[in-house]
């Protein structure tokens, strides 16, 4: 895992066509904003890990799993 400081309105270019820029720093919480081409997915992690669960669950004939709110209503 590489780690790095970064201040307001600094970025960290990942490849040729994503970059993440901290766009924010109160307390314990720090603002990201990320560029990224629109093919990228990119999701926050308990997000990912139930979009993972639900897909497991579909493909093993499941429905015991919540659904989850992503707010896209």
């Amino acid at each position: 895992m590489l780690i790095l400081s970064r201040k307001i309105n600094e970025k960290v270019v990942i490849g040729d066509d994503i970059s993440v820029s901290i766009i924010e720093i109160r307390g314990d919480q720090v603002r990201l904003g990320i560029d990224a081409p629109k093919k990228v997915k990119v999701f926050r992690q308990e997000v990912y890990d139930a979009i993972k669960a639900e897909n497991l669950a579909a493909t093993a004939g499941k429905s015991d799993i919540p659904k989850v709110d992503f707010g896209n209503n």
